[in-house]
């Protein structure tokens, strides 16, 4: 069975949240949240409180054991960005672009619904 679980709009870019995802794409729950734990990037807060999630709506909704839980997939979507101008030199404007994510993690235990 497949469970999922999203966290929209974080306010981290795609492609930094991507690094810390395929660091645990594939590994059991337990090693991936142990590795989310300690590893000290941004990216892993948000990504640890969605597989953290995920794990919890298997146990809770579907009964399954958290033990044999691993995780399938993971895919860090680009979400609006947030557009803001910053004042330069000769009385000129600069877009600054402030990028989210929408996160999904993807748990599973290898059976068949």
């Amino acid at each position: 069975m497949e469970v999922s679980a999203k966290i929209k709009y974080a306010r981290i870019s795609p492609q930094k949240c991507r690094l810390v995802a395929d660091m645990v794409r594939g590994q059991s729950v337990n090693l991936a949240l142990n590795t989310l734990k300690i590893l000290p990037k941004k990216g892993a807060k948000f990504v640890h409180k969605a597989l953290y999630s995920a794990v919890m709506n298997a146990e809770n909704n579907n009964g399954a054991d958290i033990d044999e839980l691993k995780v399938q997939t993971i895919y860090i979507d680009a979400a609006p960005v947030l557009k803001r101008s910053s004042s330069r030199a000769k009385g000129r404007g600069a877009r600054i672009i402030k990028r989210n994510s929408h996160i999904t993690v993807v748990v599973s235990d290898g059976q068949k619904a």
